[in-house]
């Protein structure tokens, strides 16, 4: 059954990061999105996750968290896109611009990174945890948010590929230090871009019950941490 929703580009202050705000008809959830480096928010992979989580009845926000200007420098060298901390204090701002918002000021928000952006997000939901209820990692690299993994208090699920061997032993690694409710999902036959049949719908499907499970919950307990 199709949900209704509304669109809207949006600009976030003070670096003028440009995002997609999707808001579904009586939103139960925010979501924003941390993209991996070298793509951008119109990323296919992410945008088919959006939409499956807008079904389930949660806002998106899809962003960059490089400006156009940044982009066009970082082409040749790359190293503002593997700048965690850079990445998360953007992300950061998205969340507290949101927390301005008025269609999604008051819903339980959480963050859902790809490859280095979810390294931003793990930093940035560790920076602002009154706010951020759930954290999902896609074929993420979570252990490039260092010592903040101990001070994530957010449910966080690691979602990675059978045949990414490399990200997987990464994966164990952050799952070690992290402190909270947590979980490695792997998904058979995938590999690091999820790209083979099925293995995205698994993604969404892992995501899906997660948000559902952990932003619900903020819900159901009168939305505690939508103050923050």
């Amino acid at each position: 059954m199709s949900i209704a929703t509304t669109e809207q580009s949006v600009e976030i202050p003070p670096d003028g990061l440009d995002g997609d705000l999707v808001v579904p008809e009586r939103a139960i959830g925010v979501v924003l999105f941390a993209h991996g480096s070298g793509s951008s928010r119109h990323s296919p992979r992410n945008r088919y996750v959006a939409g499956i989580l807008q079904q389930a009845g949660f806002a998106t926000l899809l962003l960059d968290l490089l400006t156009a200007a940044e982009e066009e420098v970082d082409a040749g060298g790359g190293r503002l896109r593997f700048n965690i901390q850079l990445l998360a204090g953007r992300l950061t701002e998205a969340t507290d611009w949101l927390r301005r918002h008025p269609r999604v000021a008051s819903l339980p928000a959480g963050y859902f990174g790809a490859s280095t952006g979810a390294g931003a997000a793990v930093v940035a939901a560790a920076e602002r945890p009154s706010i951020i209820s759930a954290v999902v990692s896609r074929g993420g690299r979570p252990d490039l948010a260092g010592s903040a993994l101990s001070r994530v208090h957010a449910p966080t699920l690691l979602i990675v590929g059978s045949k990414d061997e490399t990200v997987i032993k990464l994966n164990r690694a952050a799952l070690s230090e992290l402190r909270c409710e947590k979980q490695l999902s792997i998904v058979p036959g995938a590999t690091h871009l999820f790209e083979e049949p099925g293995t995205l719908e698994k993604v969404s499907e892992l995501a899906r019950n997660w948000f559902a499970k952990y932003l619900q919950l903020e819900v159901r307990h009168g939305g505690e941490k939508a103050g923050g």
